[in-house]
C-alpha cells in the first residue's frame, strides 16, 4: 500500500515531530483544523480500508500514550502495556482486526513526542517490571522511513532497568536498529505464520524466509527476539507447515535469544466477516468451524485448538525447552489441557512472562 495523501492538524504544525516528518515525507501537506471531513470522506469510500491505508495524518495524541492491553476477564490476560503511538496499517492481512477497530480506518501518526516522553518517564519509576510493545495498533516498524521515533524509545528504554520494549513486525526494516546502544532493554518480535497463509491473507507484508533471516540479523546485534504465531488457521496438513516454520526458528535463532514465543488460533468479532467477504474475496478464512467464544468473538471449537496448540508447544519445547511459550486470550482449560498448566493467580501469566524478560533481558523489580 502506498500512501498517497497527507494531511497536518493545524494545531501540530510547528511541533519538532512534524517538522521532522515532512523534512523525509515525499508528499506536500495539507493543513486542516479538524478531521471530521477526511472521516466523512473515508467512510464514505466503496472501500474504507484500502482508501484509509493510501490516507496519513499527523497529530496529536489526545488520549495517553499507555494504556494496558484491553483483555477480558473471560480470558487470561498478558497484562501487555500497549504504547499508542501510531494507528493502522501500509499492509494488508486479510484477518486483521484494525479494518474494523477504527472508525474510519485511516492512518495516524502521534507527533506530541513531549507527552510521550513524559509518560515514559513516569512509568520508568514504578517498582514494577513492565512489559511494553508499540504493535497493537500499528506495525512497530512501518515508520522508520520518516521518523526516528525507534531510536528515541530504544535509546529511552536502555537507561532503565524495569521495563522492556516490543517492537512487533511483519517487515525487515531494521538497518536503523544496527548501531543502537540497547541494554537488551528492546526485545525484536515478528509475527509469523505459515508460507500459504503468508501468501494468501497477508498482503504487502515479508515473506516467512525474509523475517527468519532478519531476526537472525538481530540476534546477532545483541538484541533479544519473540515470535508470535496469532492468528493461527486451521486448514488441511496445517500441522506440518506449522512444525515446519518452528524447525526454521531453530536452525536460525539460538533459544537462549528468545524471551517468548505466543500461540494464538484466529478469531474475530462478527462485524469483520463482511469486510474480509467483500475486500478478499478469495478468502475462504471466515468459514471454517466457528463458535461464538465468551468474549463474543467467532473462535474455532475448543477441541481444534486445544490439538492445534498442544502440537505447536510439543515441537517448540522438544527442542527448546527453556523458551517460555504462552497463549493469548485462552481459557484455564485450554491452558491445562494444551500445556499442562495452571494459571490460578490473576496475574499468573503476567508474572510467567515478568520472569521471562528478567531472564533474557535482564530486568529487575
Amino acid at each position: 500500500m502506498i500512501i498517497k495523501h497527507l494531511f497536518v492538524d493545524n494545531s501540530v504544525r510547528s511541533f519538532p515531530e512534524t517538522v521532522h516528518f515532512l523534512k523525509k515525507f515525499p508528499l506536500s501537506p495539507e493543513y486542516v483544523d479538524h478531521p471530521a471531513s477526511l472521516y466523512h470522506w473515508i467512510n464514505g469510500a466503496d472501500d474504507p480500508v484500502s482508501l484509509g491505508k493510501s490516507v496519513l495524518y499527523l497529530t496529536k495524541n489526545r488520549g495517553g500514550f499507555l494504556k494496558a492491553c484491553p483483555g477480558t476477564r473471560e480470558y487470561i490476560c498478558c497484562d501487555y502495556q500497549i504504547l499508542h503511538v501510531a494507528s493502522f496499517c501500509t499492509m494488508d492481512c486479510s484477518y486483521c482486526i484494525l479494518q474494523s477497530y477504527f472508525h474510519p480506518p485511516m492512518l495516524q501518526f502521534f507527533v506530541n513526542r513531549e507527552d510521550l516522553d513524559e509518560e515514559l518517564s513516569a512509568l520508568f519509576k514504578t517498582k514494577a517490571i513492565t512489559r511494553v510493545g508499540t504493535g497493537e495498533f500499528t506495525d512497530s516498524l512501518i515508520w522508520e522511513n520518516w521518523t526516528d521515533l525507534t531510536e528515541f524509545l530504544v535509546d529511552r528504554f536502555s537507561c532503565q532497568n524495569r521495563a522492556v520494549l516490543e517492537l512487533k513486525t511483519k517487515t525487515v526494516a531494521i538497518s536503523r536498529l544496527k548501531s543502537l546502544a540497547h541494554n537488551r532493554k528492546t526485545i525484536l518480535s515478528w509475527s509469523l505464520n505459515t508460507p500459504r497463509v503468508i501468501r494468501t491473507q497477508e498482503r504487502g507484508t515479508s515473506s516467512l524466509d525474509a523475517r527468519l533471516s532478519a531476526a537472525a540479523t538481530c540476534q546477532q546485534w545483541g538484541y533479544p527476539l519473540a515470535f508470535h504465531f496469532d492468528p493461527m488457521v486451521i486448514y488441511k496438513n496445517c500441522e506440518v507447515e506449522y512444525g515446519d516454520v518452528v524447525k526454521q526458528i531453530f536452525q536460525r535463532i539460538a533459544p537462549e535469544s528468545i524471551a517468548w514465543i505466543s500461540i494464538g488460533a484466529f478469531r474475530f468479532m462478527p462485524a469483520l466477516k463482511p469486510i474480509i467477504s467483500h475486500r478478499f474475496p478469495e478468502s475462504k478464512l471466515p468459514y471454517g468451524e466457528f463458535v461464538t467464544g465468551l468474549d463474543n468473538k467467532m473462535r474455532y471449537f475448543k477441541p481444534l485448538r486445544i490439538g492445534l496448540y498442544r502440537q505447536m508447544a510439543s515441537w517448540i519445547k522438544d527442542i527448546a525447552p527453556e523458551v517460555t511459550v504462552y497463549f493469548c486470550m485462552e481459557d484455564d482449560e485450554v491452558w491445562e489441557k494444551a500445556l499442562g498448566i495452571r494459571m490460578l493467580e490473576p496475574h499468573g501469566l503476567g508474572s510467567l512472562l515478568d520472569q521471562s524478560a528478567s531472564r533474557v533481558c535482564g530486568v529487575r523489580a
